[in-house]
C-alpha cells in the first residue's frame, strides 16, 4: 500500500462547489426565497483564482535557488542536516 497523499484537483472542487451552490439554489426556490446570483462558470473562476493564488505563494515560500552559488550552498546544508 502506497503512503503517497493523493491531492484533489481543482476541477473537483470546482464542480462539488457548482454542486452545492445548484442544490442551496434549488432548496431556496422551493421556499420561494431569492436565489444565489452565481454561475458555474463564475464560481469555477473564483476557485482557479484561489488555486493560483495558493500555488504562488507556496512557489514564492520555497527556498528557489537559481545560481550555481546557491545551489551549491543548499547542497552544503542539506550535507549539514544529514539529507545527503
Amino acid at each position: 500500500m502506497s503512503t503517497k497523499k493523493a491531492k484533489i484537483s481543482a476541477n473537483t472542487i470546482a464542480r462539488t462547489i457548482c454542486l452545492v451552490v445548484a442544490l442551496v439554489n434549488q432548496i431556496l426556490a422551493i421556499y420561494g426565497k431569492e436565489v444565489l446570483p452565481f454561475t458555474e462558470d463564475s464560481i469555477y473562476q473564483i476557485v482557479s483564482l484561489i488555486a493560483t493564488l495558493i500555488t504562488a505563494g507556496v512557489a514564492w515560500w520555497k527556498n528557489n535557488s537559481f545560481t550555481s552559488a546557491a545551489i551549491e550552498a543548499d547542497d552544503y546544508m542539506n550535507c549539514l542536516k544529514g539529507k545527503e
